[in-house]
């Protein structure tokens, strides 16, 4: 049998764990009712989305009725931007972002402009960091929201959610963030942060892909996207995927129990494989903030070749991302690591690793000896 290479590349997608594959395999045989009818049949799906709406909630610091459960984490953080937009455009049409967004954050805000709105981007510094006091010089008296990712898919690094929090609500705005790649990873708590709505992906912490949620505080205005049916309160009209959402349940059951066990074990892995790195490479250089970053996540710049091609020599041993997306003529350094101030020839050389809850040792050991060969043969 043909051995698989050695998966890093979590920030990605991971693998369902086999627990929430149990947990969904009722609700496609058996417990097929739909939530909103009122028999037994739809009863017994009721009663698997509310309790999924605990669970998640529960993971967070919320309450249930403040779950909404999506398709994805890029609906929820479309149905959060533009939302707010929507509900809030006659109090004003002034939207603040960051440099370092996801493009399902990017693109809504984009979109905005389009239509009309003012949407100042926040510079972010050389560790891939916003600073509270750039995001208190971009308020203006008609800004609605403020969205600033809680971490980093590329680098890993993580925002100062919570004092932002505390600039944006004192002046009454809205503050969203998008914890896609921190649930699972590092304790969120929505009033710790101090946000109003905040993004969730199912398969970025074990569950399947096509399910996530968004978090709504209690009173924040938010018109839907979409009009039809009346379910979940309303702003994600269609008939819940319930057994994704039972997946997700279970998926935050184990997210919440095992954090910090999971935490230490990923970062211990993370730091094993760049220690190993930077031992063999001179001139290895750590993209995103050195303390204050996912503890599974390891971005660096390998000096003397690109990225792309050192990924495509290890291919057959080792599944990982290339650190930014490049241009055609991949000569400039774009996205996340440009935004970071990234010279060309480090934004070319930079490659993700990302560890999750599967991986060993044994894993990250061979990973570092296939790197440092194919490194070897290519600088």
């Amino acid at each position: 049998m043909e051995a698989k290479p050695v998966y890093l590349d979590y920030n990605a997608t991971t693998p369902v764990d086999p627990r929430v594959a149990d947990a969904i395999e009722p609700f496609l045989r058996e417990h097929f009712g739909n939530p909103s009818s009122s028999h037994v049949f739809g009863q017994r799906a009721r009663m698997a989305v509310e309790a999924a709406r605990a669970r998640v909630a529960a993971l967070m610091g919320a309450g249930p009725s403040e779950i909404v459960f999506t398709g994805c984490a890029t609906e929820a953080n479309n149905l959060a931007i533009r939302g707010v937009a929507r509900a809030l455009r006659s109090r004003g049409r002034h939207i603040v972002t960051s440099a370092v967004e996801h493009p399902s954050v990017a693109q809504p805000c984009h979109r905005l402009r389009e239509d009309g709105w003012a949407v100042t981007v926040v510079p972010a510094d050389e560790y891939g960091r916003v600073s509270p006091e750039a995001v208190a010089r971009a308020l203006r008296p008609d800004t609605v929201l403020v969205t600033i990712m809680h971490a980093n898919n590329e680098t890993g690094s993580i925002q100062p959610i919570a004092e932002i929090a505390n600039i944006v609500r004192a002046r009454g705005i809205l503050l969203h963030t998008d914890a896609a790649q921190s649930i699972g990873k590092i304790p969120v708590d929505v009033d710790a942060l101090g946000a109003d709505l905040l993004t969730v992906a199912g398969h970025k912490f074990y569950a399947t892909k096509g399910v996530g949620a968004l978090y709504v505080r209690s009173g924040t205005p938010l018109a839907p996207l979409m009009v039809g049916a009346e379910h979940e309160r309303g702003l994600r009209p269609g008939t819940e995927n319930v057994p994704l959402i039972a997946g997700l349940q279970e998926a935050a059951r184990i997210a919440g129990e095992g954090l910090p066990d999971a935490s230490r074990h990923m970062r211990r892995l993370r730091d094993r494989l760049h220690q190993r790195l930077a031992r063999d490479i001179p001139g290895l250089l750590l993209n995103g903030h050195p303390d204050e970053r996912l503890p599974n996540t390891l971005n660096v710049s390998f000096p003397g070749v690109k990225g792309r091609e050192l990924l495509q020599a290890v291919a057959a041993d080792l599944a990982a991302s290339v650190g930014s997306a490049c241009h055609e003529d991949e000569t400039k350094a774009s996205g996340v690591l440009a935004a970071m101030g990234a010279n060309a020839e480090r934004a070319a050389g930079a490659v993700r690793f990302s560890v999750g809850l599967p991986t060993t040792e044994e894993e990250i050991d061979h990973a570092a000896e296939v790197l440092l060969a194919a490194w070897g043969r290519l600088a």
